[in-house]
C-alpha cells in the first residue's frame, strides 16, 4: 500500500519585475529531495522555458537558472502550498491546501500573465485567479515526463509565453 505523507512546496521565485508567473501543481519527489523546482532529469521544464527565452537554462547551475528567470521577468511557484501525496503524480494528491495565488498576483505590479504547467495547476489556479482583471491565464501541457507528448509538441504551445516578456533581456 502506498504511503501518503504531507508534502510542502517551495517559496515563490519572483521579484517586483515579474511579468509572467509559471505555476505548477506541487513539487515532485526529486524536486523536494533536491530542494529545486523541476529537478527530475526527465522533466522538460528547463529546456522548455529555456527555449522560450532562447537561453540554455538547463546547462546552468540551479541558482543561476533562477536568477536568469527573474532577470527575464519570469517567476515560479505552485498552486498547492501543501498536500498529502505518495510519489510524484498529480493524480495521487489528496487534501491539497491552496497557495495564496491571489495575494502573490496582487503584489506583483508588472504581472501580465499566469501560465499553468499542467492540467491540475490550471484547474485549481483558474478557480483562484479567474476574476483578476487584465491578467492573461494560459494553460500549458505539463512539462512532466508523465504527460506523454513530445517535448517539441510541448514547445510549440509553450512558445506563446514569449508574448508576455519584456522586449529586451536584462543583463
Amino acid at each position: 500500500m502506498a504511503e501518503f505523507s504531507r508534502r510542502i512546496g517551495f517559496a515563490p521565485v519572483v521579484d517586483a519585475e515579474t511579468r509572467l508567473l509559471i505555476l505548477g501543481s506541487l513539487p515532485g519527489e526529486a524536486s523536494l529531495k533536491a530542494a529545486q523546482y523541476y529537478a527530475h532529469p526527465r522533466n522538460g521544464f528547463w529546456p522548455l522555458i529555456g527555449g522560450v527565452l532562447d537561453e540554455p537554462l538547463a546547462a546552468l547551475p540551479y541558482p543561476d537558472r533562477l536568477e536568469r528567470l527573474k532577470a527575464r521577468g519570469v517567476g515560479l511557484w505552485d498552486v498547492i502550498a501543501s498536500a498529502e501525496r505518495s510519489g510524484s503524480l498529480d493524480a495521487a494528491i489528496k487534501s491539497p491546501e491552496a497557495a495564496d495565488l491571489r495575494g502573490l498576483a496582487l503584489s506583483l505590479p508588472e504581472l501580465r500573465a499566469v501560465a499553468f504547467n499542467g492540467g491540475l495547476a490550471a484547474k485549481l489556479g483558474r478557480r483562484i485567479l479567474a476574476d483578476l482583471a487584465g491578467l492573461a491565464l494560459i494553460d500549458l501541457p505539463s512539462s512532466s515526463p508523465a504527460h506523454a507528448i513530445s517535448l517539441s509538441a510541448k514547445a510549440e504551445t509553450w512558445a506563446i509565453l514569449g508574448e508576455f516578456l519584456p522586449d529586451k533581456p536584462a543583463a
